[in-house]
């Protein structure tokens, strides 16, 4: 469970995350839940980032889909990221991805959810 996030880290991982959605749900009623969460939120902004960095031409657009999807899941439930992650992937996705839909759209309720007034961020 401590290595997992690491994992889904990396492009390509998309079967990890299918782990990681059973780990969710056993944590369904648990206090680690919250962390967990937290940690695979930031785990998927770093995959974003490698995805982006290493598919510059959009090759794997179901793969970003569904990842992006992810996260915007997990961001609207957590409601927290950590600011390099979050920098981290607005640059790189604007810098390779700023005519894909999807990711404009994910970005944009993101912004919605993290920049309210009673945000931290």
């Amino acid at each position: 469970m401590d290595q997992l996030p690491a994992a889904l880290e990396r492009a390509g991982s998309e079967q990890s995350w299918a782990v990681a959605d059973a780990i969710s749900k056993e944590l369904k009623n648990s206090e680690e839940l919250h962390s967990w969460r937290r940690r695979l939120l930031s785990a998927c902004m770093k995959g974003l980032v490698a995805m982006y960095s290493s598919n510059k031409d959009e090759s794997k657009q179901e793969v970003e889909r569904s990842m992006l999807l992810r996260l915007e899941e997990l961001l609207s439930v957590v409601e927290e990221v950590d600011p390099d992650d979050w920098c981290n992937l607005v640059k790189t996705g604007l810098k390779y991805r700023y005519r894909d839909e999807t990711f404009l759209k994910v970005l944009n309720v993101a912004i919605q959810l993290l920049y309210k007034k009673e945000s931290s961020l």
